[in-house]
């Protein structure tokens, strides 16, 4: 079973929190993921078991939250985790950001900089919109988005993305690798080898690009977009480990 919260712009977000010491560790999925996902769920055990707050939640559009994912874009799944971490946290935070989830963490932590304790991000994917989606883009795609309002993209992973018109246009107001990024506490990025969805060099870029003391990036060699078999499972554990030890100390 699921609580439901009710967001400040009318959408019902549904999410699983349980109670322990903080920071609370707050899990950001992936785009068009949910959080009865194999990691989400992982570190709510995790977090069970070593007594920790830890809230996982969907964004609008997504698993069992209210709204169709095609109306949604980068800046309403921002609004979504700020409604989350305003109503359903106390204190500081560490959010744990899955791909399109790793942009939502480094966006959060730019609108609540005195709320962040720490992040790990898992094939973080920021401004994917545009260096993605709009960069990948034939001259024939883009006049589609502007004259039908959307373009259908296969995935390797599920049915084709439907990218909109509203969601390129919004990403590029959330973009944050164009301008300072400042991180000021324990960072791990973590990112596999072989992941199709999200490269090597997207992961080196954040790290070169972010400002903060404390910042790592972890590369695990033939892992994956998913990141989810039991040695990632166990490399995000000891990441989130030695985030949550260095923000108490």
């Amino acid at each position: 079973m699921h609580d439901s919260l009710d967001t400040p712009q009318g959408r019902r977000l549904a999410y699983h929190r349980i109670a322990g010491r903080g920071p609370c560790v707050v899990f950001c999925g992936g785009l068009k993921s949910d959080m009865e996902g194999s990691k989400a769920l992982h570190l709510e055990a995790w977090a069970r078991h070593t007594g920790r707050a830890f809230l996982r939640f969907d964004y609008s559009g997504h698993g069992q939250s209210s709204g169709a994912f095609t109306d949604g874009c980068i800046g309403d799944w921002h609004e979504d985790t700020l409604a989350a971490v305003d109503a359903l946290t106390e204190g500081k935070v560490v959010p744990v950001g899955s791909s399109m989830g790793g942009w939502q963490a480094l966006l959060l932590a730019r609108a609540r900089p005195e709320r962040i304790a720490g992040m790990v991000t898992i094939a973080a994917a920021p401004d994917f919109t545009e260096d993605g989606y709009w960069a990948g883009f034939s001259a024939a795609q883009k006049a589609q988005l502007e004259s039908v309002g959307h373009v259908e993209l296969p995935s390797d992973y599920m049915e084709p993305y439907v990218i909109t018109r509203r969601m390129i246009e919004d990403g590029r107001e959330r973009l944050v690798l164009r301008t300072a990024l400042h991180l000021p506490f324990p960072v791990r990025f973590l990112q596999g080898t072989a992941d199709t969805a999200v490269s090597v060099e997207t992961a080196v870029r954040l790290l070169e690009h972010a400002e903060g003391p404390d910042m790592r990036l972890t590369l695990v060699k033939d892992a994956d977009h998913r990141f989810s078999d039991e040695t990632c499972l166990g490399v995000i554990e000891a990441a989130l480990a030695d985030v949550l030890e260095r923000a108490e100390a």
